[in-house]
């Protein structure tokens, strides 16, 4: 059943204000880091990038922000430094500067990162590059860092837009992401640090990837569930990779690394269940296979966010390494709650239509197309 007021203001509290930018670093003020950063965060006001400031604020860490002051301005602490700019072509407010580190956020195209990186050369002493797991070739089978990266075959990547990207369906994504990681390493060989996420989640997403679930199952009643219950899931919580981001960064690592969790393999009927339990849903749950989903035309990761459908490979992505640099994960019973206190404190014509998944009707019309085919 759907959250009554009471139960709302309980997931509140226990969310700690989530919506609020609070994250698990609250509880460990006193940790500082051995040795300050002063650190540059390239963009900073988007998902991400809030998490990332407060986590490096937290550990005693000074920290500057570029980025178009668009996005959510005045949110960020006053001890925070944002330079007003552009990555198209309005870079001044970075010159004769100097900082420890650099983090690229919101970068999908090389020439972003070649453009600061020809200013930045010599004035940072390491670059960190977010990434994705969208730059391997081929995720059939999952992935190490090792794997075979996508090649790009459009035109000019240095004249491309991020209009272009989204005209092509996202589909030169990966590919401009991997020609962006080779422009990282070539203007600091040896002082980059390339992080590859994978679905990222969590209070502050706006794109409902997996809100859509808490959303979802918090509504109760019949819910349509896709694939096997074993089919495999990842994702990581957005506050997770900002902390970790930022203890790489603090211990100056370089290399490559895959981030996406949990520590060990989740699967979609296990995630679904969590997700209920945590919001005490009364919701069931309908498990429609994939070749069903295909003839209703109800499409994987958009209309079923989270599930790979025949690309489970995707779910696969190995994390050793990144495990083995200390990346922890808060429980999925935390995610949910938090992203569904965080989604019910937008404005409620935000709340009215999700970005992702099935409407009610659609989802209700599919499931009665089931049940008349079984009857």
């Amino acid at each position: 059943m759907k959250t009554t007021r009471r139960e709302f203001i309980r997931l509140s509290a226990a969310a700690g204000g989530a919506f609020a930018l609070t994250t698990r670093s609250t509880t460990l003020l006193a940790e500082k880091s051995a040795k300050p950063l002063r650190i540059l965060i390239l963009g900073g006001t988007g998902f991400t990038g809030p998490y990332q400031v407060r986590y490096a604020l937290s550990r005693g860490h000074k920290v500057t922000t570029f980025n178009r002051g668009k996005t959510h301005p005045g949110e960020l602490p006053m001890e925070v430094e944002q330079l007003i700019g552009d990555r198209n072509g309005q870079l001044e407010a970075l010159k004769n500067r100097q900082w420890d580190v650099a983090i690229d956020n919101p970068t999908t195209l090389p020439g972003w990162v070649r453009d600061a990186a020809q200013i930045l050369k010599g004035n940072v002493e390491r670059y960190v590059f977010i990434s994705t797991i969208s730059v391997y070739a081929d995720t059939g089978q999952g992935v190490d860092e090792t794997a075979p990266l996508a090649k790009y075959d459009g035109p000019d990547p240095y004249k491309e837009t991020i209009e272009a990207v989204k005209a092509s369906g996202y589909k030169t994504y990966g590919p401009l992401k991997v020609l962006s990681e080779k422009e990282a390493e070539k203007w600091f060989p040896g002082k980059t640090l390339i992080i590859r996420p994978g679905l990222i989640v969590g209070p502050r997403d706006e794109t409902d990837r997996f809100t859509y679930w808490p959303v979802r199952i918090d509504r109760g009643g019949e819910v349509l569930a896709p694939g096997k219950p074993n089919d495999p899931v990842q994702f990581i919580d957005a506050r997770d990779l900002a902390e970790w981001t930022i203890r790489m960064a603090g211990n100056r690592e370089t290399g490559i690394y895959n981030a996406t969790g949990p520590a060990k393999p989740l699967e979609i009927g296990q995630m679904l269940n969590e997700i209920k339990d945590a919001l005490h849903s009364s919701a069931t749950f309908t498990w429609l296979p994939a070749d069903f989903l295909q003839q209703q035309k109800v499409e994987a990761w958009s209309d079923m966010p989270v599930w790979a459908g025949d690309e489970l490979g995707l779910a696969r992505t190995k994390i050793d390494r990144a495990l083995a640099k200390g990346l922890t994960f808060r429980p999925l019973a935390e995610t949910s709650r938090d992203t569904l206190v965080w989604f019910r404190s937008l404005p409620q014509e935000r709340q009215s239509k999700l970005r992702a998944g099935l409407t009610p009707e659609r989802e209700a019309e599919v499931l009665a197309a089931r049940h008349q085919k079984k009857a």
